[in-house]
């Protein structure tokens, strides 16, 4: 039997291209009908490693870091709703809408993949943040978002407070930025190749066939 192909997601919960790729993959995924032969994990990316606590106002956190204008920045939103439209996912954008802080987001993501609940987990959460108006730094939405995929929620928050569990996550963190990962979503296929950023379902598609019709 052949190894199945692994494929390596680097991302955050917060960001919007990520769950958009992440998307269009899994698009490409099911129109191949391929499941059976790949292996996703997700590894952990900060956009914002300094946020603080109360998080900030997204159109501010825009504006600072890219700056864009609030024009630009509407035009941005509606063109990754239409892409989530597309894809059936909904992106809420709402006066108030908060950057967060996601570093314990990573800590549960790194416990749910030995549960094989991984991607479960990331896109409650993704949906959490982006269509449900939840704050993904808040413990007690954490907690409900590990019950919602039937995780041990008393087990994955306890790891918040963990040194190891925490240290986990900035090793890996810093492993992908020494490989030159430096935007996300960067998707890496059996750790030789990548692809970056937010791609149509047809060129994972072509990405797909390729790969696995050569290993």
């Amino acid at each position: 039997m052949k190894d199945k192909l692994k494929i390596d997601i680097v991302s955050d919960v917060v960001c919007p291209w990520c769950t958009i790729g992440y998307k269009s993959l899994e698009k490409a995924i099911s129109e191949l009908g391929i499941q059976d032969q790949v292996e996703i994990e997700w590894q952990p990316f900060e956009l914002n490693p300094n946020m603080p606590v109360e998080g900030q106002d997204l159109t501010e956190h825009i504006e600072e870091k890219y700056g864009l204008s609030l024009e630009q920045q509407k035009e941005s939103q509606q063109h990754m709703k239409d892409a989530g439209d597309d894809l059936g996912f909904t992106f809420d954008y709402f006066d108030g809408f908060k950057m967060v802080n996601t570093f314990e987001g990573h800590v549960l993501l790194e416990y749910a993949h030995k549960f094989g609940k991984q991607t479960e987990l990331k896109m409650r959460l993704m949906t959490a943040f982006f269509s449900e108006r939840q704050d993904v730094s808040d413990r007690s939405i954490l907690k409900q978002a590990l019950l919602d995929v039937g995780l041990n929620a008393e087990e994955g928050l306890a790891l918040l407070d963990n040194k190891e569990a925490r240290e986990e996550v900035k090793s890996k963190e810093l492993y992908w930025q020494q490989m030159g990962i430096s935007s996300v979503p960067t998707i890496v296929f059996n750790r030789k190749s990548a692809v970056t950023g937010a791609q149509p379902v047809d060129v994972f598609k072509n990405v797909l066939q390729e790969l696995l019709e050569t290993s």
